[in-house]
């Protein structure tokens, strides 16, 4: 199966999607795609604009996984620009995450699951289903589930906990230098959750 992993970071996603898919994974960050090149040596990592080449591509992969940028939309961000040092911070909320949406939805032939974060407002379209501390919008409805994903607040600001969380504490120190590693942590979808969507909405069970 070819898939498209837009907005790839490190790929905590990816990690139980198995080695019998033809995988491409989009990042901006050169930093970053070099940790996700390290951990997937065999996927295709192209480092560039991710919903550019969404809009340049979908028709070319039987399922996608995209990931937009989730700053402008959550609910942290927004309680940390009403005061303080940040008030003045404010920004549009990014209207890339439903244009993504809008298109797939119209236009694509494959299965598709866009992930972000529950925001702070009302969503303007409707997510197709809510698992853990995201918002998916999908080609198809699959039943929520449960995850231990409850840790991730008792260790959210403990980088070294998160790397052995997600697994990533075997990636050689060296990579990480001049990147966020908090931030790259936390921004990982746990692989469990990534296996389970996968197959859920593509139907393929031999990704383990």
């Amino acid at each position: 199966m070819k898939i498209l992993n837009l907005y790839c970071g490190i790929g905590g996603n990816r990690s139980l999607w198995g080695e019998n898919h033809e995988v491409t994974a989009v990042e901006i960050d050169e930093k970053i795609a070099k940790i996700y090149s390290y951990k997937f040596p065999k996927d295709k990592v192209i480092i560039g604009d991710a919903h550019q080449y969404l809009l340049e591509n979908f028709n070319k992969f039987d399922f996608i996984w995209s990931s937009p940028p989730c700053q402008t939309h959550s609910r942290l961000n927004f309680t940390n620009q009403l005061g303080g040092k940040y008030q003045n911070r404010i920004k549009y909320p990014s209207m890339s995450l439903y244009e993504e949406i809008i298109l797939l939805q119209h236009h694509a032939k494959s299965k598709w699951v866009i992930e972000n974060v529950i925001p702070y407002y009302t969503p303007l379209i409707q997510p197709s289903f809510s698992i853990c501390r995201h918002y998916f919008w999908s080609s198809d409805f699959i039943l929520s589930a449960e995850f231990q994903d409850a840790d991730f607040w008792k260790i959210k600001d403990k980088p070294t906990k998160l790397k052995k969380r997600y697994g990533y504490d075997d990636i050689p120190k060296e990579l990480f230098k001049g990147v966020n590693t908090r931030q790259a942590l936390r921004n990982c979808v746990i692989s469990e959750l990534g296996r389970y969507i996968l197959e859920q909405i593509t139907g393929v069970n031999n990704v383990r």
